[in-house]
C-alpha cells in the first residue's frame, strides 16, 4: 500500500505485542476465530466487518479507532492539532480564568440558528476545512447569548449553544479526536438541559452513543440510545418532530446491538423503527428548520438496514434491500455516502467486481470529500486491488485513495 497508508494487520499485530499477546489470546478474548487473526496479520485478509473490529479491539483492549486507522483525508491522530483545531478546542473549552461577558449588540438569535443550521449543511456535505474556521465564533456568539439577557433570551442561547456543541462533537469524531467529541458533548448536554427544549437533550444523547460506539463502549451506547428513545416514546409519538429523534435513536440502539454480534435483536429495532417512520406522513412536518432535527424518514431506515445487513456479510440481503431505493429529498449526502459504499462493499462480497467499481465511481462524483473520509471506502477499494481482477477506473480509485501508488 502506498501512500504511507498502514494495512490493517500491521496495527492489529502492533497493539498485539504491546498488549503481550499471543495471536490465539487475542483470538480467545474476542470470539474471533484465530484463522482470521492470523490471515489479517499475515496480509491475507485485508478488512473486516465493524462486528468483527469492534469484537478485536474488545479483545486488544483498545478503541475501535485504534484497528480502523485515520481516513485519507485526516492527519494521523499523532499529528499535532492545526491551528484551527486548537481555536475549535479553545471555543469548546474556553479558559478557566473567568472573562467578562461581552456584549449582545446585533446579535440575533435568528441569524444564529440559521449560521448554526447552514454549519449543519456543511458537515453532511464533508466541507469540514470550511466549518473549522466558522465553528469557533458559532459557539462563541451562542455562549454569550446563553449568559446574557432576560430567561426567554438564555434559553434561546443555550439551545443555540447546545446545537453548536453537538455540532463540533460530530466534526471531531470525524477528525479522529473523541475524547474532544465528548468533551462536546457533555457541555452540549448541561446547555440543552437549560434551554428547556425536551428534545436537545435525546439528540445529544444520540451523538454521545455514537462517540461511545467510535471508543468500542458499545453496550454504553445502546443503553443510552435505548432509553432516550424509551423516554421520548412514553412522551407519545404526537408530532413529526419528536418521531424524528426517537427514530434516530432506535436506529443507533440497533446499530450498537448488531456491532455486538446480536443481529437479530438489530433487526427487530429497525423492524420496529420502520414502522415509526410510516407515521411521518401522517403528521405535519416540523416547525423551524428541519437540518436541526435527526435525520429519520423511511429512507434513512433503508440505508441503515442495508448497512447492518452488509457489516453481517448478507450481501444478497443488502443488494435486494438497495435494488428501487427511492431516497428522499431531504436525505443528506454523508447518508447518501453510507449508502453507495454499502452497496459497493456487497458487490464486492458477491464478487461483481465491475459493479463495485461502478459504484465506487458514482461515489467519488457526487461525494469526493466524503469518499476520502471514510476508512470503508480504503477498505473496500484495498480488498478490490488485491484481487485478481482490476476492472477499468479500479486504478484511479486506488490512487485517489493513496492504495495504489
Amino acid at each position: 500500500m502506498a501512500g504511507g497508508e498502514v494495512h490493517l494487520g500491521d496495527r492489529m499485530a502492533r497493539l498485539r505485542r504491546l498488549a503481550g499477546l499471543t495471536q490465539e489470546q487475542v483470538a480467545e478474548r474476542s470470539g474471533v476465530s484465530v484463522d482470521v487473526v492470523r490471515k489479517l496479520e499475515q496480509h491475507r485478509k485485508h478488512s473486516a466487518r465493524l462486528p468483527t473490529l469492534h469484537a478485536l479491539a474488545k479483545g486488544l483492549g483498545v478503541e475501535v479507532t485504534a484497528l480502523l486507522g485515520d481516513p485519507p483525508a485526516v492527519a494521523s491522530n499523532g499529528a499535532p492539532d492545526t491551528p484551527e483545531l486548537v481555536e475549535l478546542r479553545r471555543a469548546v473549552m474556553p479558559s478557566l480564568v473567568p472573562k467578562p461577558p461581552g456584549d449582545l449588540g446585533a446579535l440575533s438569535i435568528g441569524v444564529l440558528r440559521a449560521e448554526i443550521a447552514d454549519a449543519w449543511s456543511l458537515y453532511h456535505s464533508a466541507d469540514f476545512a470550511q466549518l473549522l474556521v466558522l465553528l469557533p465564533g458559532i459557539i462563541a456568539d451562542a455562549r454569550l447569548l446563553a449568559a446574557v439577557g432576560s430567561p426567554d433570551q438564555k434559553a434561546a442561547g443555550s439551545s443555540a449553544l447546545g446545537k453548536a456543541l453537538q455540532l463540533a462533537g460530530h466534526l471531531v469524531i470525524r477528525l479522529g479526536k473523541t475524547d474532544l467529541a465528548l468533551s462536546a458533548l457533555e457541555r452540549a448536554a448541561d446547555a440543552a438541559d437549560d434551554s428547556g427544549d425536551p428534545l436537545l437533550t435525546p439528540m445529544v444523547y444520540n451523538s454521545v452513543a455514537w462517540a461511545y460506539q467510535r471508543q468500542n463502549r458499545l453496550d454504553d451506547a445502546e443503553e443510552l440510545a435505548v432509553t432516550a428513545a424509551d423516554q421520548i416514546e412514553t412522551g407519545g409519538l404526537d408530532s413529526a418532530a419528536r418521531v424524528r429523534v426517537w427514530g434516530g435513536l432506535v436506529m443507533s440502539g440497533a446499530t450498537s446491538a448488531a456491532r455486538m454480534g446480536d443481529y437479530e435483536g438489530a433487526r427487530d429495532m429497525m423492524a420496529t423503527a420502520e414502522d415509526g417512520a410510516g407515521r411521518l406522513a401522517t403528521l405535519p412536518p416540523p416547525e423551524g428548520d428541519a437540518r436541526m432535527l435527526s435525520v429519520f424518514s423511511p429512507s434513512s431506515v433503508r440505508i441503515e438496514r442495508i448497512r447492518l445487513a452488509t457489516q453481517h456479510e448478507r450481501p444478497e440481503e443488502a443488494l435486494k434491500l438497495a435494488k428501487g431505493t427511492r431516497l428522499s429529498k431531504d436525505i443528506p449526502p454523508s447518508w447518501r455516502t453510507w449508502l453507495l459504499l454499502d452497496v459497493a462493499r456487497a458487490y464486492t462480497d458477491v464478487g461483481d467486481v465491475e459493479n463495485a467499481v461502478r459504484t465506487l465511481e458514482a461515489l467519488r462524483r457526487v461525494a469526493p470529500q466524503w469518499m476520502k473520509h471514510h476508512t470503508l471506502a480504503v477498505a473496500i477499494v484495498t480488498d478490490l486491488w488485491a484481487g485478481s481482477r482490476r476492472p477499468p477506473g479500479l486504478r484511479k480509485l486506488a490512487e485517489f485513495l493513496g492504495v495504489a501508488a
